[in-house]
């Protein structure tokens, strides 16, 4: 049964997803990573690609751009097409002096602008938050392997190109690690679903040193310890 923005049938999709934003790093994953991989769903350019990962049913998926974006996306996967996990893997602005360009964040919660934090409890500011045995799982695999991680807070942004920088002080006070756009919408959904989910992120520039940037070539290809670290938390 073809949902209005995945066309495929249920057993199609596998109950663990790996979600770039990138359509091209979902078929770049897929395509490198998996054993018999498929495109089984492809509307609107965002391909779904089901195989194995050592064994493992596995698709890749992308979310596009932004929270209403991811969403649809994720809202579908979780209540029509038996998804159980979901893990986002893509990129991040560094926040933290701590951070540096080509580190691993795993995502423990997001603090967000988005009313994805507040729309469904009048009132109340809620906190997305990741899936416990995934962020564990995600965390042993990347120390294990001796990689530079950070886990903590990142800050999901509704707006690529904000007016409002002077907030970044005080996130960096709390402890933000990183700013994406997507990690606390997944979140959400996942709450609203009962399933879980994750979000492990390169980062690919630093607001506060623009002289490492990666290039738009580096970003959709740099993404190996994260996808290492993203599988484990998907397979914990």
């Amino acid at each position: 049964m073809a949902t209005p923005h995945i066309a495929c049938e249920p057993g199609d999709i596998a109950p663990l997803v790996l979600m770039p934003g990138d359509p091209k790093r979902a078929e770049r994953i897929a395509k490198e990573c998996f054993s018999d991989v498929k495109l089984v769903s492809d509307v609107r350019g965002i391909g779904a690609w089901t195989g194995t990962f050592d064994g493992v049913p596995m698709t890749a998926m992308a979310s596009g751009m932004g929270v209403p974006s991811l969403s649809i996306y994720a809202t579908e996967l979780y209540s029509q097409y038996g998804v159980e996990r979901i893990c986002r893997v893509g990129t991040c602005g560094g926040i933290s002096s701590n951070v540096k360009v080509k580190d691993v964040i795993i995502a423990v919660s997001a603090h967000t602008n988005s009313s994805v934090a507040t729309i469904d409890v009048p009132g109340l500011t809620i906190a997305p938050a990741a899936s416990f045995d995934m962020l564990r799982g995600a965390v042993d695999q990347a120390r294990g392997a001796g990689k530079t991680v950070h886990v903590g807070s990142v800050y999901t942004s509704d707006f690529f190109y904000s007016s409002r920088m002077d907030i970044v002080p005080a996130l960096d006070r709390i402890g933000t690690l990183g700013v994406e756009m997507e990690a606390a919408g997944l979140y959400a959904c996942a709450a609203a679903h009962g399933k879980e989910a994750l979000a492990v992120l390169t980062v690919s520039d630093h607001l506060k040193d623009g002289s490492a940037d990666l290039t738009a070539e580096e970003r959709e290809t740099m993404f190996a310890d994260s996808l290492q670290a993203a599988v484990a938390g998907l397979t914990a």
